[in-house]
């Protein structure tokens, strides 16, 4: 009697899996593309310490395949921006707007660098938008930088003593 239960226990469940339909593994069609990719918000630093920093912009949402790339090209010297930092993203078709955000990592102490911000589909090809160079300076040793909130973008970033947060 065990076996004859297991055995439909069994069947039943191979049975489901097989007819099921996974509607959350299917893929999301590509969004309409944007006629127009713009920058709507920043590029900004969000944080900074000793050896890294997030930059942060939004665009409208550039449409297209869901699939990509926040794209940080930076330097020391702002004529050499030949450093690169990705963040992969996904878009959501049903939003107006795209928040990019790109970790920045191996950077040196008290160092100020230039950074101009792109964003790229998963084959490498641009969404044509790409910002004027922007700065930021890392914190010292111990130290981080934080922007200060929407409403005080004007000011220059705090910095205060906090213990490593990457």
């Amino acid at each position: 009697m065990n076996r004859l239960l297991l055995k439909l226990a069994i069947t039943a469940a191979v049975g489901s899996l097989l007819s099921s339909n996974p509607t959350g593994a299917q893929l999301v069609p590509d969004a309409k593309r944007a006629a127009r990719v713009e920058i709507t918000k920043g590029p900004a630093l969000e944080l900074a310490d000793d050896h890294s920093a997030i930059i942060r912009w939004t665009t409208n949402n550039p449409g297209g395949p869901p699939v990509r790339y926040a794209v940080v090209h930076y330097g020391t010297d702002r004529d050499d921006l030949s450093q690169t930092a990705k963040n992969h993203i996904r878009l959501n078709p049903t939003h107006p707007e795209t928040i990019f955000r790109v970790l920045v990592q191996g950077l040196k102490p008290q160092t100020t660098y230039y950074y101009k911000v792109d964003s790229e589909e998963a084959n490498g090809k641009s969404d044509g938008v790409k910002s004027a160079v922007n700065q930021f300076t890392t914190a010292g040793p111990g130290e981080r930088r934080s922007a200060r909130p929407q409403s005080d973008q004007g000011s220059s970033p705090s910095s205060f003593p906090v213990p490593r947060i990457f």
